[in-house]
């Protein structure tokens, strides 16, 4: 019974004029099915008193959508905890119908299409060192923060990068065009392919995982060669 119910409201909640349609049709089903629980019929999002247990969708439009989806984020298997990258969910036809769904819930911004070519490399370098380094590392491998584990962006495609700095997911700020010009993106979508392979000339680069762990190695090296010298130094005294 309950179940029909909530199918009865969320074809009461279906767009009219997505009805005929068939990526809007199969992702409202898909929606129904994996997403009303916690999002609530239409998207609305669902408040129990003054706790709302997840966010509105309506006006995110497709760019949420095609992140969230396509990173693996959603769905959740527990509302509230950290989304991390995982394996996605959904084929592409059916994320490509609920793309079409959530962006059919209001006017919302469409999924970016960033140029990297036309970025500014050492642009980019300045704008992440300022922007995102503070939790994502200047190498972009990911860090720690109060209550979260920035993650590493080797796996983020250049449309991910763009559209997670429109978004802001779970406690990232996100930027505006006002914060972020799209040709500001662009360079930061640059610098971070850049930064997946960098050019490693003049040392070993210990897996990029940042300044503290190369200044450990450094340090347990120095004080063994001189631990070796202050050894070899000793023997020569006592049998000088």
């Amino acid at each position: 019974m309950k179940r029909l119910l909530v199918i009865g409201l969320l074809g009461l909640a279906m767009p009219a004029a997505a009805a005929g349609a068939g990526d809007v049709q199969l992702g409202y089903h898909l929606f129904g099915q994996y997403c009303v629980a916690c999002h609530g019929v239409a998207g609305s999002g669902i408040a129990p008193g003054r706790r709302r247990l997840a966010p509105s969708l309506q006006g995110v439009g497709a760019l949420a959508a095609d992140f969230y989806l396509r990173t693996g984020y959603m769905p959740l298997q527990h509302v509230g905890m950290q989304p991390h990258r995982k394996r996605v969910f959904f084929d592409e036809n059916q994320l490509q119908g609920l793309i079409a769904y959530v962006a059919s819930l209001g006017p919302g911004p469409k999924v970016p299409k960033p140029h990297p070519e036309r970025g500014n490399l050492s642009e980019g370098l300045h704008l992440f060192t300022e922007n995102c380094a503070g939790c994502h590392q200047v190498v972009a491998e990911g860090g720690y923060v109060t209550g979260a584990l920035p993650p590493p962006l080797k796996e983020a495609t250049p449309t991910q990068i763009a559209e997670a700095i429109r978004i802001g997911p779970y406690v990232m700020p996100h930027f505006s065009t006002k914060a972020l010009s799209p040709s500001q993106v662009n360079s930061i979508v640059r610098y971070v392919e850049y930064a997946k392979h960098p050019d490693d000339r003049g040392g070993w680069a210990i897996g990029h995982v940042g300044p503290i762990p190369e200044g450990l190695v450094t340090w347990f090296l120095g004080m063994t060669v001189l631990v070796g010298l202050c050894i070899v130094l000793g023997r020569r005294l006592r049998h000088g």
